[in-house]
Parts: C-alpha cells; structure tokens; sequence
C-alpha cells in the first residue's frame, strides 16, 4: 500500500467504493487523512463501513470543508453528464481527482528527495493491457524491482512504496487520465485511436485531448503514428519542443523505430538500423503485437534497459490469458485463446496473425457481423460456428468457407482438433477468437477463455503453454 502522506491532515471526500475505491480510502487513512466516502450502492457502503472505513452521504455533507474529491474513474465526470457527486465538487470548487494522481504527487515527492522511481504509463483504445504486460515482464526479467498496477487490474495505490529503484508500470485509461492532472510520467506512450468511450467523452476529439494529456506530461513521449489522430497529437508535442520518440508498425520512418512483419528497427536521418527480430516468439505475433513489441521496446531503452535484456524479456514473455494466448499443442496442433475479441475489429488482428487455421467464432453477435472480416477468408481453411450468432456467421460465410453449426464451444473443439490432426501442415492452428460478446452462453469473456483451455486440456496428447494472467 502506498499510504498518501501528501494529504496528511487533511480531509478528503471520496465517491466510489469498488475495489479500487476501498484501496483508496484505505491508503489515505494509511496516510493521516480523514476520509469520508460515498456511494450510490448501499452494498458497497456496508462493505466500506465493515472495513474501517468512515462513510457519510455526500449530498449532506458540508464541502467547505474538504481538500479534495476522489472520485472512481467508472463515474461520469463530464459526460452524458457529470455525477451528482462531482457536481457538488465544482460548486463547491474542491478539486476532483483519482487514485493516479495520489500516486504522482507521492511518487514526486519521493523524486523531489533525489531518489529515482522511473514511471512508465501506457494509453491507447487498443493494445494497452499487452504492452503494459510486456513492459512489466521485460523489466522484471531484467532484475529490477517492478510494479504493475493501474487499469489492468492491481489499484495503484496498492502498490508498494515508491523508492529509489523502484519501477512502475502503470495502465492509464482515459477516465484515469481524466482525474490526474499531475500525471508525468518517466516515459508514455500513447498506442493508438478509434472511437472509443464517447459516451463518457462526448466527441472524439474530447477523447483525444484527454489521451494527450498523458504523453504531454511525460519526460519522453512515445507515440504511435499509424492514425490520423496520433500523427496530429505527435506533431503537436514536437511543435512544443517536448522529448518524442515516434514509431510505427505500418511504415518504415526516417527518424525513429518501426516495424517490417518481425523485424524491428531503429532509424536516426534515415539510416537504419536492425535492433532485434520477433521471429519465433509466439506470444507476439502479428501486427497489432509488432505494434506492443515497439512500444515496450522504447520504453525499455528509456528507462535504461540494455538490448540484450530487452531481448532477453521478449523472448520469455508468456503473453496474456485470452488475447491470443497460446494454450498448447496437441501433435503439431497449436491452440490459441483469444476469447477477448468480441467484435470483428479485435477478431482481425488474430485472423491476420495465421497463413492457415480452423476458427472458432460465434456467441452474442454485435452489429456488423463478420462481413468486415472478408479480406482474411482465405485464411480459414474452415469455421466452427457457436452461439446465436452461428446462422448469421454461416450466411456471410456462405460458399467462401468450408464451415459446419458446432452450436457449442467443446463440439466446436472436438471437431475443429479432429480436422486439424488431419492437416498436412507443419503447425495448424485451431483458434478461438469469437468475435461476439460472450454473454449467450458465458457470464464474460474471461470465463468463455476458461472453459476453451479447460477443454483443449482434456485432448488426447495435449502439452500446455505457459501464459500471464
């Protein structure tokens, strides 16, 4: 726990008390702050009250007194309105903020002393979970002493003390940023930009401007250039004379780093230079993985890593549990998980990944089906359809790929590992990559994931793979 000595005395209100809200209140008291916490959940204020934690409704509360608002970053802050909690905050001119924050004004402190805690955030509508993953994995591998935590599941401020030495790995979304006005970090690194949350942003150029934020604070700015949006915000953060390093997975750069298929590159005045190559690495195929290979890759380097740990840490990076995770073989049949992808844009990156596999796609269907997912038909030497979507997947399918109504997931496996032990090539993939939500027949995509490497773990023959959860 990171107790938030920066408040010490202090009286603080805060609003949400899920998991990351209860870490909250807890390393405030930790800190010497008087903390009164909110929600509009009874459930959740019991489970506050039995854990110490003093609560009070905050509509009745007197907000001349309080320092500061913490607020959950899952409540509306601006849009399609702010909270009634937040609004009470501005009227009564209390700063509001979040957990992220907390820990860049502790982490500065601490910096202010002399001390190093390098601070490497990761942003982007796709891809952050991975890339954090790998960041951390490649640091830790290294010897460091690392500590992951924000979006992608461990609250911040449940972290151990920042100290000298010690690393931070930190996914940051965009309700995060929103709520962390002080956010600088060490390096950050801004993946990419589609649509994404605008109901809570409004416009997709507020959502841009809030993204921005994070690799505007940052000592080195790292930024992708495959999108129309993070070409203009790198541009803006040159103009503004900021450190920035581009790269790209799309096209070869003349200063910078870039991808070509598994090559990795380093580019100063147009002259180029190999670093390293993804050939091999399983956990890491495709593009959209090129793509978290260069990010980790720079942010490794800026924060002091040799390129022989970094290429060390690539190597041994299990990869994350259901985005493209590599279950095992059975023969010379690989398994792969990527129950994560629930529409056909995250399906896209998986199909891309493989010359040749038997797809396992189908579940609750979303808007726009698979039509968009044409180009790699080829790919698919037949499908496995499930769920409610599998009749609608079978008419896009229609002459183009061989495919059969499996209506469940294990007849889906058993049918689609029978077929591939019969393929004469030298790895088949059976993949299960939905493209629908789960909620037909799973609670979430998580537990969908979990009953496919249950599953393939019951194959005559099979060997696992490691992973990350």
């Amino acid at each position: 726990m990171i107790p938030t000595l920066t408040l010490k005395d202090k009286t603080v209100a805060l609003f949400g008390l899920g998991g990351s809200g209860i870490a909250t209140a807890k390393a405030m008291i930790a800190g010497g702050v008087k903390v009164v916490a909110w929600d509009d959940n009874p459930d959740s204020v019991a489970r506050a009250v039995a854990e110490g934690i003093l609560t009070q409704n905050l509509r009745e509360a007197d907000w001349s007194g309080f320092s500061a608002f913490i607020l959950s970053p899952g409540v509306p802050l601006t849009h399609p309105q702010p909270h009634w909690s937040a609004e009470l905050a501005h009227q009564a001119q209390v700063p509001v903020i979040g957990d992220v924050e907390l820990f860049c004004r502790e982490r500065n402190a601490v910096l202010a002393a002399g001390d190093d805690v390098p601070f490497v955030a990761i942003t982007g509508t796709n891809g952050k979970s991975t890339t954090t993953a790998l960041i951390a994995h490649i640091i830790k591998a290294s010897g460091r002493d690392m500590q992951l935590g924000g979006n992608i599941g461990t609250a911040v401020l449940s972290l151990e003390v920042p100290a000298d030495g010690r690393n931070y790995v930190v996914e940051c979304s965009s309700y995060q940023i929103d709520l962390a006005p002080s956010l600088n970090p060490t390096a950050g690194i801004l993946l990419n930009l589609t649509p994404d949350h605008l109901d809570r942003h409004g416009t997709m150029e507020n959502y841009a401007a809030i993204k921005e934020r994070l690799v505007a604070g940052s000592d080195t700015a790292i930024v992708a250039i495959d999108d129309a949006y993070c070409v203009a915000i790198a541009d803006r953060l040159e103009k503004a004379g900021k450190k920035l390093i581009r790269f790209s997975k799309d096209q070869v750069l003349q200063n910078g780093y870039y991808a070509q298929g598994a090559q990795i590159y380093r580019a100063q005045n147009g002259k180029a230079e190999l670093l390293l190559s993804l050939e091999g690495i399983g956990s890491l195929r495709g593009a959209h993985n090129a793509q978290n290979a260069l990010a980790a890759i720079i942010a490794c380097l800026t924060v002091g890593l040799s390129l022989d740990q970094i290429r060390a840490g690539l190597r041994s990076f299990p990869g994350l549990a259901h985005r493209m995770e590599q279950v095992g073989h059975q023969g010379k049949t690989l398994f792969i998980n990527d129950s994560k992808a629930t529409n056909a844009e995250a399906t896209a990156p998986a199909l891309s990944s493989f010359p040749q596999l038997y797809w396992i796609a189908g579940g609750l269907p979303k808007s726009g089906g698979i039509e968009s997912l044409r180009t790699f038909f080829p790919r698919i030497t037949k499908a496995y359809l499930i769920g409610e979507a599998a009749a609608q997947f079978a008419a896009t399918l229609g002459n183009d790929v061989p495919f059969e109504i499996s209506h469940t997931l294990d007849a889906a496996i058993d049918h689609a590992a029978l077929d591939a032990a019969q393929d004469a090539a030298d790895e088949p993939v059976v993949l299960l990559s939905p493209a629908c939500a789960s909620f037909d027949q799973f609670p979430n995509f998580e537990k969908r994931g979990a009953a496919f490497r249950d599953k393939v773990m019951t194959l005559q023959g099979f060997a696992p793979i490691g992973r990350a959860d």
